[in-house]
């Protein structure tokens, strides 16, 4: 009788709520389909995740109406998280950034801007008000029913979800992991939990073994090697012609005497740098990593995994990852050691270093990438591989303003309105270009032989900018120079960025596997007609 009663209680909340919580998904960027569309086991994985927080909530607060707002509250959250992704990312919320939220919390400068830090406090000021409406308003249905029906009826409510969210998923639901795609098919609920269901199965890689044959040197010494993966770096000249050629003239010098040059296809789109960096180490690409391609360094790299920096440890390289930021920012200071890193130096010998913009600069940086080459030229013999990653060139951009003698310096002729970002970005583009010189005038001066490959991570944020000239397509640039190269032409290839690393191992006279080898040659020679064919149009968009 009493539980009749508990079912009558939440049967309108817990229905009404349902349906809303579908509704919500109608605000979802980018616009998505009728939800009646998707397949039966969807909607039941849908219904299970509904009862089962609608159940959580009940047992807080012992409201049904407050259980089924908090829900809604929770899932209206995820959408404009999502909808503030895709603006800025133009890529939807996936499970794996779920981490993100204590990230932000952590690093709130990194993410809160990108979100609108105004619209973070009205969300969290909305949430208060209605839940303090809703305990004052509702009363507990503790007041009208005995306790144990209430307890008996939320548990059965929590189970039945969670049975029949555990049975839905055993049906065979076909993820493609291209996010747009997969929230059309499944919906939100669901496609957060079979991406969160994915990332828990055992780690299969196949073709994680390109780094993992024995150390083989096939001529010469042992030269040090710098590899720089540089912040959102990318020939912005293609964007906007009236820039002037002179922001990357040391760059273009650098191809000039580079060994090769061209343009890397990147698998991150304005920011998830790591997915870069993990490709470049490990020579894995999205086909080969599956859900753990949106962030790697969450299960994957943990494990260890065959890459370039253990590959030339092997060889008795020394491994050292610059990166002005802490180290625990995607857990590197955990995932590094692991990969092969002997040593990361942060943020915090760098405390002295004086910002530009709001991170430490690419030419101070450099700097100190010298004295490390420096220091190992005089004090140790081991041969150095410095791997850097930079940070000036972040962002968020809009909280810089261009000075008024910018404009003239950077550009030939004035950019559209709505441009600033762009001008602050070439700023620091700028800086970058003037990176890449001091490192090649560095290696130069040091005695012995040296390598510096120099790549950018991935186009940078610049929404209002891209309204005006157009979207860059996910394809950065990248050289390969060698101090002491015979002249001759340059080779221009362009690439993705898992072949550049077992490129550049190949042009050093390291050996990494034949068929490593066979599939980054064939690899290239196709990337590299593709990427003749997009140029035509003359630039590069989507």
């Amino acid at each position: 009788m009493h539980l009749d009663s508990f079912v009558q209680a939440i049967v309108l909340p817990l229905s009404g709520g349902f349906l809303l919580s579908f509704l919500l998904e109608l605000l979802l960027r980018p616009k998505r389909t009728v939800s009646w569309k998707r397949s039966p086991a969807a909607v039941c994985i849908h219904l299970g995740l509904w009862c089962f927080l609608f159940g959580l909530e009940l047992a807080l607060f012992a409201r049904p109406y407050v259980a089924a707002a908090n829900v809604l509250a929770l899932i209206l959250f995820v959408v404009l998280v999502n909808n503030a992704k895709y603006l800025s990312l133009r890529e939807p919320f996936v499970a794996q950034d779920f981490d993100f939220f204590i990230d932000t919390l952590r690093h709130p400068r990194m993410y809160l801007p990108f979100l609108g830090i105004g619209r973070a406090v009205m969300s969290c000021a909305a949430i208060a008000g209605a839940l303090y409406a809703g305990l004052t308003l509702e009363a507990p249905l503790t007041r009208s029913l005995p306790l144990t029906a209430c307890v008996a009826g939320t548990i059965s409510l929590s189970v039945f979800g969670s049975l029949l969210v555990w049975l839905s998923s055993k049906r065979h639901l076909p993820l493609t992991f291209e996010p747009e795609v997969d929230l059309e098919r499944l919906g939100l609920l669901a496609s957060l939990w079979c991406y969160g269901a994915e990332e828990r199965k055992p780690i299969r890689v196949a073709g994680a073994k390109t780094f993992a044959a024995p150390a083989v040197r096939l001529t010469g010494s042992l030269p040090d090697l710098v590899v720089v993966q540089s912040e959102s770096f990318f020939d912005a000249r293609r964007l906007f012609p009236g820039i002037r050629p002179e922001v990357l003239c040391r760059f273009d010098r650098l191809k000039e005497a580079a060994v090769c040059h061209g343009r890397l296809e990147v698998p991150a789109w304005g920011a998830n740098t790591v997915r870069t960096e993990f490709s470049f180490l490990t020579g894995l690409g999205n086909e080969a990593l599956g859900v753990h391609r949106f962030n790697p360094y969450r299960r994957m790299a943990r494990q260890g995994m065959p890459n370039l920096a253990g590959f030339l440890k092997r060889f008795g390289y020394r491994t050292v990852c610059v990166h002005p930021y802490p180290s625990s920012f995607y857990a590197r200071d955990k995932v590094f050691p692991v990969l092969g890193f002997d040593e990361f130096i942060d943020i915090r010998p760098m405390g002295e270093i004086p910002k530009v913009g709001q991170y430490v600069g690419d030419v101070e940086l450099a700097e100190m990438v010298g004295g490390l080459l420096d220091a190992r030229s005089s004090i140790h013999r081991q041969p150095l591989f410095l791997f850097v990653i930079t940070m000036e060139n972040h962002g968020p951009l809009h909280f810089e303003s261009p000075a008024p003698e910018e404009v003239e310096r950077y550009y030939s002729e004035p950019p559209p309105a709505g441009c600033n970002d762009l001008t602050v970005y070439l700023r620091h583009l700028a800086n970058a270009d003037r990176m890449a010189g001091m490192l090649r005038e560095q290696m130069e001066k040091l005695g012995g032989e040296g390598w510096l490959c120099f790549y950018g991570d991935h186009p940078p944020i610049m929404s209002h900018v891209y309204d005006a000239l157009g979207v860059p397509g996910n394809r950065t640039d990248y050289v390969i120079w060698n101090k002491k190269r015979e002249r001759g032409p340059t080779a221009f290839m362009n690439m993705k960025v898992e072949d550049l690393g077992v490129l550049l191992t190949q042009k050093m006279g390291l050996s990494p596997t034949s068929s490593s080898r066979k599939r980054v040659l064939s690899g290239m020679a196709d990337n590299s007609r593709r990427a003749d064919r997009s140029s035509l149009a003359g630039k590069d968009l989507r």
